[in-house]
């Protein structure tokens, strides 16, 4: 009997692990399972009646991450009959048979390629008590052809492309994703049509390497036109692109963005490292004058654009000299936020065999210096928008401690996370709050005044809508494994394309 069919509906959770492309694979699993009948479980696990794990394969440890949690279930499993237990994404779809054998009591393992099999397999393993184990080869269908249940009613991911033509030496990703594939671009903005229809007012253009869109057709400018073409939906007030590839990265992509209203001044921009030596060998196919040319060009266009990056420590063989290129780097792009991770060895990458893996102690000395420097840079660049006005969209979830200093969160056009008074009138997430700066911490803005203005939106309505009925048993069907830092929800492991860089 179909989950539809029972008298009363199964539970669901989706643990999610890595970047912002497993953020939404697993908003499709989640939209999948109800479209299967199953209902979400909220946080409390031990009343799910199929927990989902939404892999990453990036960190040295994921294998070690997966099977303690695993091994923390069994026991909930055997005392609970009729559970089920699934693990998809990157490490699925790399281990495949060894997750059943290290774990017998895993009844579905399916790829990053076949997602929408997802409840057949499930319902196939209650049929046959026995695991079912699919992985694709190749994508079966793009992702955003499947359900989805939508973690933000204002905010949302629309994903372009799906895997990477790029080979980084450092990268697992590519080999588990896929080559490179492209949507139409009449689907992406159907989809962002509908989405705006609903109440969305802000999606993020996702893919492994977003701004290679339209390599698959030859069209290099396809990016900076899609961009354009967001500019005229109508509705839609905030437009964002995670993650691009200096490589790939166009004057008429940065003119695009400085044209384009609806498209936020803030660029997530991968460096990897400051050295061309090391950037040689990670096979990044640019070097040091190239990206800060890119940046150069981008304040230029863009004064006030926020720029974010990602950055490895300790590549193999990487010298104290190159560490001081990357350093250079730093002070000359003066990024408002850096994603800093020590080289992790990852089997199955080239870098993995290279000679000159960097002892850790030279490793986390040399992070400690980074971390130092971007603080500053970042508390200072921080302090420049001090006395500034912004509009901030309200965010749910974003200050941890909003209940306890009577504020309110969210995020400026620039990315720039903002605490501020609550206003007198009610405000609601999707809600945009006019504020005036008044104190800079190296993370987060204060603005401690009144609000200057209050605008409710079409966003602030859907919210409303969504939490008119509470959900049948928990708070929600996504439950990220991982803290927020943005809107929609982003766990802190990789950034995006290129920030699966551990």
């Amino acid at each position: 009997m179909p989950p539809s069919a029972r008298p009363e509906a199964r539970t669901y959770q989706v643990r999610t692990f890595g970047c912002q492309m497993n953020v939404h694979d697993s908003e499709r699993m989640a939209g999948l399972l109800e479209e299967a009948g199953y209902v979400p479980a909220g946080e409390r696990d031990e009343v799910a009646d199929i927990v989902v794990f939404n892999t990453c394969a990036v960190r040295e440890n994921a294998d070690n991450r997966l099977y303690g949690n695993l091994g923390q279930l069994a026991p909930r499993k055997a005392a609970r009959p009729g559970m089920q237990i699934a693990v998809g994404g990157c490490l699925a779809q790399k281990d495949r048979d060894a997750i059943t054998r290290r774990a017998p009591w895993v009844d579905v393992v399916f790829g990053t390629h076949n997602v929408g099999s997802l409840p057949v397999l499930l319902e196939r393993a209650r049929i046959e008590r026995e695991a079912q184990v699919e992985i694709a080869e190749s994508l079966e269908a793009f992702p955003s052809t499947l359900p989805t249940r939508r973690d933000s009613a204002y905010a949302a991911w629309v994903a372009i492309s799906v895997g990477c033509n790029n080979t980084c030496t450092f990268c697992i990703v590519p080999a588990l994703r896929g080559k490179e594939k492209d949507r139409r671009p009449g689907d992406i903005l159907a989809e962002v049509e509908a989405l705006v229809a609903e109440g969305v007012i802000e999606i993020t253009l996702l893919g492994q390497n977003v701004n290679a869109y339209g390599s698959d057709i030859g069209d290099r400018q396809a990016f900076s036109q899609l961009l354009r073409a967001c500019g005229s939906v109508e509705g839609l007030e905030r437009v964002r692109f995670t993650s691009p590839h200096p490589r790939d990265f166009t004057d008429d992509v940065i003119e695009a963005m400085a044209a384009t209203p609806n498209v936020m001044p803030q660029l997530h921009m991968p460096l990897q490292s400051g050295s061309s030596r090391v950037l040689k060998a990670m096979r990044r196919s640019y070097r040091q004058d190239r990206y800060l040319g890119i940046i150069e060009n981008v304040r230029r266009a863009i004064p006030e654009a926020a720029i974010t990056t990602d950055i490895i420590v300790g590549f193999p063989g990487e010298t104290e000299e190159d560490f001081q290129e990357t350093l250079h780097v730093v002070r000359e792009a003066r990024f408002a936020q850096a994603f800093t991770f020590q080289y992790s060895k990852r089997p199955g990458t080239p870098a993995a065999e290279m000679p000159g893996q960097i002892p850790k102690e030279v490793v986390q000395e040399r992070y400690e210096r980074l971390v130092a420097l971007q603080e500053e840079i970042s508390w200072a660049e921080n302090k420049r928008q001090v006395g500034r006005t912004v509009e901030v969209l309200v965010a749910e979830g974003e200050g941890r401690k909003d209940d306890a200093t009577r504020r309110l969160s969210g995020r400026a056009p620039d990315n720039r996370l903002v605490h501020f008074a609550r206003p007198e009138q009610p405000v609601r997430p999707g809600d945009l709050v006019t504020v005036e700066i008044s104190y800079a911490a190296p993370h987060h803005l204060l603005a401690e005044g009144a609000p200057k203005a209050v605008r409710r939106s079409r966003a602030g309505d859907a919210w409303e809508r969504r939490n008119a009925q509470p959900e049948p048993a928990g708070s929600g069907g996504v439950l990220l494994g991982l803290p927020t830092v943005g809107v929609p929800a982003q766990p802190t492991e990789p950034v995006g394309g290129c920030g699966v860089s551990h």
